[in-house]
């Protein structure tokens, strides 16, 4: 698996990052879901520059213009609920993709030892496609391998699959470089060093689905 870490580099993106980590900013909800949406787009700009393109003809009101746009079927997914902004940004770049949902979380058996649960999967045939994958957090890496083997299984082998996940943990993104095939990009902004017994993110930036959609029972 490939790691590229876009918060390396000197950009937007950081600020948006930034203000979605801020204790005192997070607790506007909708501007965090927008942050979340335009780092989406941000991710979806440069991973368009990865996938294959071919020239074509445009027709124009005075002419022919060639075009270079592109060619592989796209697929975006997201784990539910946290990464339902995010997917949205990458949609608005990606706008003819396909979309699949998958419902996990974690389910605690005894003290800290948990399972990751799935009970609800939607998805296109994804075979020979790219399929790009949405969650806001990468914490333990779990959640998104068993999504995304659960879309395997159900819609077919992709051709490449892209994880975006801004802020990642170093144990996750070593669980996933052992765990997942060559064909696997993840896509980040920032990572952190620390995971909790409860493998929470430390610094992270809290609970992203409560941040963007408020506080469950």
């Amino acid at each position: 698996m490939k790691v590229i870490n876009l918060g390396e580099s000197n950009s937007v993106l950081n600020s948006f990052i930034a203000q979605m980590r801020d204790i005192n900013i997070q607790k506007d909800s909708l501007r965090f879901r927008t942050n979340l949406e335009r780092v989406g787009e941000i991710f979806a700009y440069e991973l368009s520059k990865t996938i294959n393109y071919s020239v074509k003809d445009v027709t124009t009101p005075l002419g022919i213009a060639r075009v270079s746009t592109p060619d592989d079927g796209v697929v975006v997914s997201t784990i539910l609920r946290a990464g339902l902004p995010l997917h949205k940004g990458i949609l608005n770049f990606f706008d003819s993709a396909e979309n699949a949902f998958v419902a996990a979380y974690r389910k605690y058996d005894k003290g800290d030892d948990f399972h990751i649960n799935i009970e609800y999967c939607t998805c296109p045939d994804i075979k020979g496609k790219v399929l790009i994958m949405a969650d806001t957090m990468l914490a333990t890496g779990a959640s998104i391998q068993v999504a995304f083997e659960k879309l395997c299984n159900d819609g077919g082998a992709p051709k490449h699959t892209h994880f975006v996940c801004p802020v990642s943990s170093v144990y996750a993104i070593e669980y996933l470089q052992k765990n997942l095939p060559e064909n696997t990009t993840l896509w980040t902004a920032a990572i952190d060093e620390e995971l909790t017994s409860h493998s929470y993110i430390v610094p992270g930036l809290g609970d992203a689905g409560d941040l963007a959609f408020g506080g469950k029972l």
